[in-house]
């Protein structure tokens, strides 16, 4: 497998720099009508193999540098948690930009068995938003509270944005894997509550009618398997107690045309696209155009 160093900064780079997602075979990731179907009535669809064991393996590798702080790139991240808890009893890795440092990262978002679903769920070409790392140690990982993607991103519209979580581990009920609410992808946007500390946070802003309707389904996948949900669906997942970790990546992107509400740089780091012009440029790719032969 040829994987470059990465001492230089990837965005610049708008297709590959390995050989890690060749030969993935593109048809064999297409979703079924009725995986598309559940995904508009439930908010989410679940248990896709979007990695091999090997392609699991080189990104673990290059994770497991990431928790040294004095990593090589590390100037690059558009935020750098080692523990967004701050409670060192309830730790969470959570960190975005990963694409821009390691090679095995940044290819993931060029990997058809991801872009062709998320091109099917958003039904029309994918454009790169940001990715997250969000990792769980053994024994004391911490939680990531209920809360609604959109809530964060405000700063871009139209509502048309996806997410991808991807475990690297097995994800259970035991360690925190996601959790759903389903069907709250219907709901209205809900404040900001908090990430990392509070799990129940959000009760204070729900209804009557929405805490009645909160009942959480945990989604158990392999390492390499996936779930895609809803800009608004409610999710977040518990601690992680066990004696293994859980660590996952995830690739949020939108539908191309989507617009910076905002003068202001739309990640730290990045250059402002002025308020209504559409994403684009170096920080944030068409990863995907069904429509291109």
């Amino acid at each position: 497998m040829n994987m470059p160093a990465s001492s230089n900064d990837l965005s610049r780079l708008h297709s590959a720099a390995s050989d890690l997602f060749s030969g993935v075979d593109p048809e064999g990731h297409r979703l079924t009508d009725e995986q598309v179907a559940f995904f508009r009535e439930q908010g989410y669809v679940s248990g896709m193999r979007l990695l091999t064991d090997a392609q699991v393996e080189a990104l673990r590798t290059e994770l497991q540098e990431f928790f040294d702080p004095g990593h090589e790139g590390r100037e690059l991240w558009h935020e750098y948690h080692t523990n967004e808890s701050g409670d060192p009893d309830n730790v969470l890795f959570h960190a975005l930009g990963a694409w821009r440092i390691r090679p095995g990262f940044h290819d993931a978002l060029w990997n058809p068995a991801f872009a062709i679903p998320a091109a099917q769920l958003l039904a029309g070409p994918v454009r790169f938003w940001h990715d997250q790392l969000f990792c769980k140690p053994a024994r004391h990982g911490g939680v990531v509270a209920w809360h609604q993607d959109y809530s964060y991103w405000t700063r871009t519209e139209p509502l048309s944005h996806l997410t991808c979580w991807i475990g690297l581990d097995d994800a259970t009920a035991d360690n925190g894997c996601i959790q759903y609410i389903p069907g709250s992808h219907t709901w209205n946007l809900l404040p900001i509550t908090g990430l990392a500390n509070d799990m129940d946070a959000i009760f204070q802003v729900l209804t009557d009618e929405q805490k009645e309707a909160f009942r959480p389904v945990p989604v158990q996948l392999k390492a390499g398997e996936a779930t895609f949900h809803h800009p608004l669906m409610v999710h977040g997942s518990y601690a992680n107690r066990t004696d293994r970790p859980r660590r996952a990546m995830v690739i949020n992107v939108v539908r191309d045309g989507v617009r910076s509400a905002t003068d202001a740089p739309l990640l730290a780091g990045v250059p402002a696209i002025g308020q209504g012009e559409a994403l684009d440029g170096r920080f944030f790719p068409l990863l995907y155009d069904p429509s291109s032969p």
